[in-house]
């Protein structure tokens, strides 16, 4: 069966399984602008077993989703120990690039204020995220320009994951993808300014990349160029290839935190990488 259509025929799956989710971690809701859509959730775990704590940035088209939506991730999170914290974005067509890397960078800045002013040791931060989450969050890690221009501090980043990122705006991506983009840039605007691989400059922070050769949505070959031009500037990157049966782009990016460790490979992936930092 075609990748694409896999992928579509996949949300009955996802959203009976989200609804499934027991809620054991109410999180605090913050807001850091006067937008309903700019605020960030903060998830505080039952029983704390790391200190590093997992910034994430959710995905959805650009044009969709939000951190309540997502609490499943959350929760997962929460249940392996984490402190969490999703930060929310406004999202297009309504609202045009590079509307959305501001706002993650102010939601970023805003949540490190929030948690400082808990007591809460911000040193050892993972920045994490799906899809358009993941190339949100690429920029803000590895666009000096980007967190001049926004103020943003990411010394305390020890990690960097993104999973099914849309990280360069090749030529050959697919149909869906094209009318995304479309719906996310002005006319005429230099899409390089938005390009995670054309953006990426030297960096300390290491970076896994979850990528599907069969996601349906963005090209593997969006993970192969970006980790090639990590390799070419010295920055450290893992490039893991999905093995899961569920390998489409929603099931690999968001639900894989529907399951547990032992279920999904690359969800235990996800987190090994994480206690090895």
């Amino acid at each position: 069966m075609n990748d694409s259509l896999r992928e579509s025929l996949s949300y009955f799956g996802l959203y009976r399984k989200m609804f499934q989710v027991r809620k054991k971690v109410n999180p605090v809701k913050v807001s850091y602008g006067t937008d309903r859509e700019q605020y960030f959730l903060y998830y505080e775990p039952n029983r704390i077993l790391s200190e590093k704590i997992i910034v994430w940035v959710h995905g959805g088209g650009w044009n969709a989703g939000n951190p309540r939506f997502f609490d499943f991730v959350g929760q997962c999170v929460c249940e392996q120990g984490y402190r969490f914290v999703s930060l929310g974005y406004r999202l297009s067509p309504k609202h045009k690039y590079p509307c959305q890397i501001r706002d993650v960078c102010e939601a970023y800045n805003a949540a490190i204020r929030y948690l400082n002013g808990k007591g809460v040791d911000t040193s050892r931060i993972i920045a994490a995220g799906p899809s358009a989450g993941a190339h949100l969050t690429s920029i803000l890690c590895y666009c000096r320009e980007v967190r001049e221009e926004y103020g943003v501090d990411v010394s305390d980043i020890i990690g960097f994951i993104g999973t099914g990122g849309p990280y360069s705006f090749r030529d050959d991506q697919g149909l869906a993808l094209r009318l995304l983009l479309n719906q996310l840039f002005e006319k005429g605007y230099d899409r390089r300014n938005a390009e995670p691989v054309f953006l990426m400059g030297t960096s300390r922070i290491p970076m896994l990349l979850i990528q599907s050769r069969h996601d349906g949505l963005v090209g593997y070959a969006c993970a192969e160029d970006f980790a090639r031009r990590a390799k070419e500037l010295g920055n450290e990157c893992e490039l893991y290839s999905v093995t899961d049966r569920k390998n489409t782009h929603s099931w690999y990016t968001a639900g894989m935190f529907l399951e547990s460790r032992e279920e999904n490979k690359g969800l235990d992936k996800f987190f090994s990488w994480i206690e090895q930092r």
